[in-house]
């Protein structure tokens, strides 16, 4: 039995078989205005609950795949949409009303949202395998033979639905997941000859993590900080920032000073780590170290540092797509935390950052992985004006990046085009954004849905179809009880994307100035 308590021995062989049917069935699902499929979206963040506790929100966010509404502009398609808690109306309205020529009652009716009225921290698939008259609703409400699931994450948990409800997960097999984690990233750069930190393998105890570090610190003696990364932490907000100076200063000179010392010292020094996220503990984190395991890395420094991402896609014939590219902002006490992102990444290396990608693309493939990943670096600007490109971690899930480019993709139909990695309309426009789930003060908290829409619509901050320029919003519920909202602003330029992020910033922060 796993951790999510299935037994079933039969269940990996059978979610492999309908997997096989999403390779019959792709072509027609990726013809976006021609497919006729059911698509069930389950948006569970089916992660580390401690970790997900970092997150302020979180339980909103399954609202983050919201934009797969948007796949109604299709008027043959049909969407079953999965929450924990029921979405209001409004929400729901709002990124109807986004489909161009569709009749909204066209949509509407083509839609069906589910809920388990369950808030619980756990979960939201797990809610909903713990409902079996759910699960035959959900599956009364599609064409078996015409549908397929999409969802945040994928684990045993996932892959239980997908074998109960007898449809196929468009998403990797959970036996894969490894290669997605900290120590699993490093394995896939190694094989690939990308550039990656020095580092650790992985380990489960506190005692050997400060090993690792002691070792690490002797090949690299003039460190000033390594990074301590939970290795299925994600955001960032599983990772500790361990700074060596005062370290340096009570071993030197470290080279007459034993092995044991300096695992010591180093093992003292784990409880004044500067941990990325605001709530957390040593005591905490070191309860997480022998669950979810960790590693130590040495941290990248440089005077002009910026945190770029690649995205592929693997389909189900074996072959590679590059989707985007982004750099990424970040935040926390030593920069660590993903806030939000740009698109496209600086043409200084956005180029090398899709080729890296595909590299990466490719040995995943090999080893079974399907649908969606993801590639963080550090970049580093070098004296000569080059960057100095460091592969960070891969992410087999949906991620920050993500509802960005498929809102915009969806919204537009237009292409990502790999010669220049640039995205362009139907028209020949190119397009770019800056978005955020992390738009987040004090002074927003209260602000109902309503409100948001009275602000949206007085100020015409929403998406013009005629233009496809302005801000499609999300995590919308998330305001009021956190003062927390996501954005996607759009615009012909960079200069004018960022100028519509800004304006509703602006706007917001007028309308609830107290």
């Amino acid at each position: 039995m796993n951790k999510y308590g299935f037994i079933s021995q039969e269940s990996p062989v059978r979610f492999r078989d309908l997997q096989t049917q999403l390779r019959d069935r792709w072509l027609n699902i990726e013809e976006f205005d021609h497919s006729d499929y059911d698509i069930l979206v389950v948006p569970s963040l089916t992660l580390d609950p401690s970790e997900l506790k970092k997150v302020e929100g979180s339980h909103h966010y399954e609202e983050r795949l919201l934009f797969s509404l948007i796949r109604l502009r299709n008027p043959r398609n049909r969407l079953v949409y999965i929450t924990s808690q029921p979405l209001a109306p409004i929400i729901i309205d709002y990124y109807l009303q986004l489909l161009p020529g569709i009749p909204f009652s066209h949509a509407r009716e083509r839609l069906v949202t589910l809920t388990t009225y369950d808030a619980a921290e756990k979960p939201l698939t797990q809610k909903i395998l713990e409902r079996p008259r759910l699960i035959e609703r959900i599956r009364q409400s599609l064409r078996i033979d015409k549908a397929y699931m999409i969802c945040f994450n994928s684990t045993p948990l996932e892959r239980e639905l997908s074998i109960q409800l007898d449809i196929p997960l468009w998403a990797v097999d959970p036996d894969l997941l490894h290669l997605g984690t900290k120590s699993g990233s490093r394995q896939v750069f190694a094989e690939t000859g990308i550039p990656h930190p020095d580092g650790s393998q992985l380990v489960w105890t506190s005692q050997d993590l400060a090993i690792a570090a002691a070792k690490l610190w002797e090949r690299q003696p003039h460190l000033q900080r390594m990074v301590v990364k939970l290795n299925e932490g994600f955001s960032g907000e599983g990772n500790a920032v361990l700074c060596l100076e005062e370290l340096t200063e009570k071993l030197h000179p470290i080279g007459q000073v034993s092995l044991a010392d300096r695992i010591a010292a180093i093992l003292e020094s784990f409880a004044t780590m500067r941990f990325q996220s605001n709530h957390e503990t040593w005591a905490n984190y070191a309860r997480q170290i022998p669950e979810l395991g960790a590693i130590v890395e040495a941290f990248i420094e440089g005077e002009e540092k910026r945190s770029p991402s690649v995205q592929g896609r693997i389909a189900p014939t074996g072959e590679i797509e590059i989707l985007s590219t982004h750099d990424q902002i970040l935040g926390g006490l030593d920069g660590q935390v993903y806030l939000g992102c740009s698109f496209p990444a600086d043409a200084a290396y956005r180029l090398q950052l899709q080729e890296i990608g595909l590299a990466i693309g490719q040995n995943l493939a090999k080893k079974g992985v399907l649908e969606r990943y993801g590639v963080d670096f550090v970049a580093v600007k070098q004296p000569n004006g080059t960057w100095n490109l460091q592969a960070i971690e891969i992410n087999l899930r949906k991620g920050g990046t993500t509802h960005p480019f498929m809102t915009l993709r969806f919204l537009t139909n237009g292409k990502f085009q790999l010669e220049d990695g640039k995205f362009y309309s139907r028209q020949g426009q190119e397009k770019y954004y800056v978005a955020t789930d992390n738009l987040q003060k004090p002074q927003y908290k209260g602000l109902l849905p309503h409100d948001l829409m009275d602000i949206i619509a007085y100020h015409r901050l929403h998406f013009d179809s005629s233009t496809e320029t302005g801000t499609v919003f999300h995590l919308m519920s998330c305001l009021s009880e956190f003062g927390k909202l996501g954005l996607t602003s759009i615009g012909n330029s960079p200069a004018e994307a960022q100028a519509i992020y800004e304006q509703v910033e602006q706007v917001l922060d007028r309308e609830t100035r107290v």
